[in-house]
């Protein structure tokens, strides 16, 4: 496992099979032949985290695609896929990080605060991250989120200080205008907050060693 904080001990992960569709809140993943594509092609499409029998959390992800181009922004599941141009040159056998749902009981948008603070999101990256190496992944990739905890929240990401801790290497990073307007139309943050800390994103890349 990376050196990150370990996983609260009533919490429990497991990869996201065929079976779970349907049982688990499947916001953000498409349609269930989509998933079940996906769970054939990858061996997994997240990792859900329980406590007890009742889901709490999960971290989707996808097959890395840099052609990969999200219509609608931050509006839509691709945005965690699309790094624009000028991107590093990865392996075939990469994974993308998409978004986290940490707090999240049913489908919908609503999130039970109780599983905020505990380590959930990190210790859901750390058993990807093993994972992804026992599946035969030789690197990932993920999109890094804000650093304020608010627009962190509302994004379902991580910034790039976590990910950097877990052996990421920040390749770019820019400010996204989209972001940016939507933080702060929706009062997320107060209106002196440095633009930098409420819609700079990035792109962090980890290679697994051979």
């Amino acid at each position: 496992m990376s050196t990150s904080a370990s996983p609260p001990a009533k919490i429990s992960y497991r990869p996201m099979l065929a079976k779970d569709i349907g049982r688990v809140p499947m916001d953000c993943h498409g349609d269930a032949e989509a998933v079940t594509a996906r769970v054939r092609d990858l061996g997994a499409a997240a990792i859900l985290a329980f406590d007890g029998a009742q889901h709490v959390g999960q971290l989707q992800f996808r097959r890395h695609d840099p052609a990969l181009r999200s219509a609608t922004g931050i509006w839509s599941p691709d945005y965690w896929g699309d790094f624009g141009d000028d991107q590093p040159e990865l392996p075939g056998a990469t994974l993308g990080v998409f978004c986290y749902h940490v707090g999240q009981l049913t489908d919908g948008d609503e999130r039970d605060e109780r599983y905020f603070g505990r380590g959930i999101g990190i210790a859901l990256l750390d058993f990807l991250i093993d994972w992804a190496k026992g599946q035969g992944f030789r690197a990932m990739v993920a999109k890094s989120t804000p650093p304020h905890r608010a627009v962190m929240g509302f994004m379902g990401g991580q910034p790039a200080h976590v990910y950097e801790e877990n052996g990421f290497e920040l390749c770019k990073s820019w400010i996204d205008p989209q972001l940016q307007e939507t933080v702060q139309e929706r009062q997320l943050v107060p209106d002196a907050t440095d633009v930098n800390a409420i819609a700079r994103v990035g792109m962090c890349v980890k290679h697994f060693q051979s």
